[in-house]
């Protein structure tokens, strides 16, 4: 066998390629690698991981030259919201080739944008699936919401554009509402975004009774970065957090595993925002109304009492003037048969002081006056009792809002308002 050189050894596998295999194929793989470069040429690797998922067992270069870049690398995003990066599952069409010189390499000539959008939705149902495998996908969703939002923790990057809105949006509402916010301060795009946010979700966590809930916002950029809040560990996070959890990440159309298990899910910073305004607006009006209802009720309530005050007022002369009559009739009465009583008493024994007069005159001089006495005594109590004439003396009736008589000063509290009827008129008092 003729020794070749490695020129002539790399020829004849190139030749073999290109007699023995087809121009083109679709292949499915994973981009460790993903570069444009300078030139505009966009530089990848090719692998694929065993069924573990950690071993790799095949590798390749490939290449789209600027010219193909240009045009499918635009119509792949606006297919799937994302730009082509590493850690992507693609389909794309190759041709191969071998150089003497630079070695076997795959060069793209066309991609399927569905075959991705498809991984990426597997993607998401596969972390949705273990959530709710694992019993926590509502556990945010569960939590009430508190009928006051003021105290916001925000996550969010300092100097983003949609942070600054989601805060004059705030400040600038038409109701006049004070939010308090706080920012903590996290990477939302890149390779970071997991760690970052996961880091600030445990600090609110530390802190979780001084804040209402949390707001996660990310505004404009880059739809494909989106991606990197598709993780387990941050939607877990997210799902367990103590407090409701408001997310408004990307635009109108975007959506990640966040938007999934949070309590309240927003399309922007700026909807988040509109949203707690309108739960405080709601709350204000809710307040304004219980406000009217209590006013109304109370001047009923006093317009109620007023009533029965007035009836009283009128009620008491009548009550006194019937007592009066009442005891007036009894005493007549009484005086009427006292009187006859006191005829019989003298006419029955008349025959018998006849002939006993001698004797009795005395006794019976005698039993007369103890009768008038009795008489007149009987007369003094009748007359003592006519509430009049207690009046009249001095004395006088007191009674409390409700009508109720004053016999006890344990009845009386502080600041009672008490009607004391006299012999001529009333008087108004108040407790001290």
């Amino acid at each position: 066998m003729e020794d070749v050189t490695l020129y002539e050894l790399n020829n004849l596998v190139r030749s073999l390629i290109e007699q023995t295999l087809d121009n083109e194929y679709w292949l499915q793989a994973e981009l460790s690698e993903a570069r444009l470069a300078t030139n505009g040429h966009f530089y990848v690797e090719f692998v694929q991981k065993d069924d573990t998922g950690r071993n790799l067992i095949a590798r390749a270069r490939g290449t789209m030259w600027a010219r193909t870049y240009n045009l499918l690398a635009p119509l792949f995003e606006r297919a799937t919201g994302e730009r082509l990066r590493a850690g992507m599952r693609v389909r794309v069409l190759v041709t191969l080739t071998f150089h003497e010189l630079f070695g076997y390499s795959l060069n793209i000539v066309n991609i399927d944008p569905s075959f991705t959008l498809g991984d990426m939705a597997k993607r998401r149902r596969e972390i949705l699936e273990q959530l709710d495998a694992d019993g926590i996908i509502d556990d945010n969703k569960a939590l009430p919401l508190p009928h006051l939002l003021k105290r916001i923790a925000v996550i969010s990057s300092a100097g983003a554009a949609g942070y600054g809105d989601f805060c004059n949006q705030l400040t600038d509402n038409g109701y006049g509402l004070h939010f308090e916010t706080r920012l903590f301060a996290a990477v939302m795009q890149g390779a970071n975004v997991e760690e970052s946010v996961l880091a600030a979700l445990e600090a609110i966590c530390a802190e979780a009774d001084a804040f209402d809930c949390v707001v996660i916002i990310r505004g404009g950029g880059a739809t494909s970065d989106l991606s990197d809040f598709d993780t387990y560990p941050l939607a877990a996070a997210v799902a367990q957090m103590p407090l409701p959890v408001i997310v408004g990440i990307g635009h109108e159309r975007d959506e990640t595993v966040l938007d999934f298990v949070a309590h309240t899910r927003v399309k922007t910073p700026t909807a988040a925002a509109a949203f707690l305004i309108d739960h405080e607006a709601q709350q204000l009006a809710r307040l304004d109304e219980l406000s009217t209802s209590i006013t109304q009720h109370a001047r009923l309530s006093i317009e109620q009492a007023k009533t029965t005050l007035d009836h009283l007022v009128v009620s008491l002369p009548r009550i006194f003037a019937l007592v009066s009559e009442r005891q007036s009739r009894r005493l007549e009465q009484l005086m009427a048969r006292m009187a006859q009583a006191a005829r019989l008493s003298v006419q029955r024994p008349m025959a018998r002081l006849e002939t006993l007069q001698p004797l009795f005159a005395q006794a019976a001089r005698f039993k007369v006056q103890h009768a008038e006495a009795r008489l007149q005594h009987f007369e003094q109590r009748i007359a003592a009792l006519d509430p009049s004439l207690l009046l009249k003396r001095g004395y006088s009736l007191t009674f409390t809002a409700d009508g109720q008589l004053v016999k006890d000063a344990s009845q009386l509290q502080t600041n009672d308002i008490l009607t004391t009827r006299l012999a001529t008129g009333e008087v108004k008092s108040k407790v001290i």
